[in-house]
C-alpha cells in the first residue's frame, strides 16, 4: 500500500508506522464515523478539493490549501487537526495554528512533486549566484503556497511574500513595486503560474521571463540575461496541470459544440492562451456553479474535482479536458484506511504522523504569510 513502509532513500517522509486497516474492509466507513464521533470537537478534519470522495465525506471543511490552514487556525479548541491534503499544506496549518494544537497528516508520503522541485539548499545556492551576478539587491522573492515551510521562510527572510493562485497578480504587483525600477522577482516554484500571471494578468512581455534551472550552473543563464530579465522563474511545475496540452483543447472544441474550456493557471502558457477561462480551484468551482443549465465545460484540473463537479451539476455537461486519467498521485495517498488509522489512533490516545515545523523556520514562514495577508484586497483563497 502506498505510504505503508519506509524507503527514505527514494522519497522524503514515507515512514508510516503501525498497521493500517485493510482497504477492502467493508466496515471502514462505520469505523471512521465512530472514531470521529468519539473524538467530537477535539478533532477537526480538513479535506482538500483534490481528495477522494471517500475522504471528503468526513471533512468538516473542504477547500484549497490556505483556506484550510486558516480554517484550522480559526478552531483553537480543536486539539487535533487532521489534514487530508499534502505535506506543505499540513506545514502551513502547523505554522498558523496554536502551539496547543497538533496537525496530523494521515500518510506522510502525501507530498507534492512541485514543492519538492525547489529544495532549500538549491534556492539558497540560487540566491548566492544572484548576489554574484549583482542582481540580488533588486530581486524580491515570491513563493507559491505550494512550497515547503523552508522555502516560505527563505522568502520571509529576504523581504518577499507568499501567494496563492487567486492573489498571484496582487502579490506580483506588490513585489515588482517593492523591487523598484529595473527590479526583478524570483518566482518559486511553479514557472507556469509566474509566467501566466506576469504576462496575462499584469501585461508583461514573455521575453522579460527567464527560467532558472537549479541543476545547471548559474541556473543555465548568463549575468546579462539575469540583468535584462524581470521575472526569474524557477524551473518547477505541477505534474497534473503540466499534462494538459494544446491538442486536448483543440480536441475538446471539435468534439463538443459550444464547449467552454476552463483551466488552472498552473497549466502551460500555450494551453492557457487557448482557453475561455483561467482561474484557481475555487474560481473553477464558482464559475461552473454559476453557469446556466445546458452549459458544456471542459475542465483542466485534477480529476477527482472534475468528477465531483460533474456529479454536483448534472444539468451541465462537465468533462475532463484530457483523455488520459490525471489524478494527483500524492493527494490520492490519503485514503480511507489511512484516515481511519489516524482517527482511531487518536481515540486510543496515540498521535500518529504529527507535523511540526522548526520554530525558526516557522517564524520566518509566518513573516512571509503575514505579508501575504497584508496585501491589498487579499481574499486568502487558492
Amino acid at each position: 500500500m502506498l505510504g505503508h513502509g519506509r524507503d527514505l532513500a527514494t522519497e522524503r517522509g514515507v515512514e508510516c508506522p503501525g498497521d493500517l486497516p485493510a482497504p477492502s474492509d467493508p466496515g471502514l466507513v462505520a469505523r471512521a464515523r465512530a472514531a470521529k464521533e468519539a473524538l467530537g470537537d477535539r478533532v477537526f478534519v480538513l479535506g482538500h478539493h483534490y481528495q477522494r470522495d471517500e475522504v471528503i465525506e468526513f471533512a468538516d471543511v473542504t477547500g484549497d490549501s490556505f483556506k484550510l490552514a486558516k480554517e484550522a487556525a480559526a478552531r483553537p479548541d480543536a486539539e487535533w487537526v487532521v489534514f487530508c491534503g499534502v505535506h506543505f499544506m499540513a506545514e502551513s496549518a502547523d505554522i498558523l495554528t496554536a502551539d496547543t494544537q497538533t496537525v496530523v497528516l494521515p500518510d506522510l508520503a502525501a507530498g507534492c512533486s512541485m514543492a519538492d522541485m525547489a529544495a532549500i539548499d538549491q534556492v539558497e545556492e540560487c540566491w548566492d549566484e544572484l548576489v554574484e551576478a549583482g542582481v540580488a539587491d533588486v530581486t524580491v522573492p515570491v513563493t507559491y503556497m505550494n512550497s515547503s515551510a523552508a522555502i516560505k521562510a527563505f522568502t520571509g527572510r529576504h523581504g518577499g511574500t507568499v501567494c496563492t493562485s487567486s492573489n498571484a497578480r496582487t502579490a506580483l504587483t506588490w513585489a515588482l513595486d517593492r523591487a523598484g525600477r529595473g527590479g526583478k522577482v524570483l518566482f518559486l516554484p511553479d514557472q507556469h503560474l509566474g509566467r501566466n500571471t506576469y504576462v496575462r494578468d499584469i501585461g508583461g512581455a514573455l521575453e522579460d521571463c527567464v527560467v532558472w534551472d537549479p541543476h545547471r550552473p548559474m541556473g543555465g543563464l548568463t549575468p546579462e540575461q539575469l540583468r535584462d530579465a524581470t521575472m526569474i522563474l524557477w524551473r518547477g511545475h505541477c505534474s497534473v496541470h503540466g499534462r494538459f496540452t494544446v491538442e486536448a483543447v483543440e480536441a475538446a472544441r471539435q468534439a463538443i459544440p459550444g464547449v467552454r474550456v476552463i483551466v488552472h493557471p498552473e497549466c502551460r502558457h500555450e494551453v492557457v492562451e487557448l482557453t475561455d477561462e483561467v482561474g484557481s480551484t475555487e474560481k473553477i468551482i464558482k464559475t461552473i456553479a454559476a453557469a446556466p443549465p445546458g452549459t458544456a465545460w471542459a475542465v483542466g484540473t485534477e480529476l477527482n474535482l472534475v468528477q465531483r463537479l460533474a456529479a454536483q451539476f448534472p444539468e451541465q455537461r462537465v468533462v475532463f479536458l484530457e483523455k488520459n486519467v490525471c489524478y494527483c498521485s500524492t493527494m490520492n495517498r490519503i485514503d480511507l484506511p489511512h484516515l481511519v488509522w489516524a482517527l482511531e489512533s487518536l481515540v486510543d490516545g496515540r498521535v500518529v504522523n504529527p507535523i511540526r515545523v522548526d520554530p525558526d523556520v516557522a517564524h520566518w514562514a509566518r513573516v512571509a504569510l503575514d505579508q501575504m495577508l497584508a496585501l491589498p484586497g487579499e481574499t486568502s483563497k487558492d
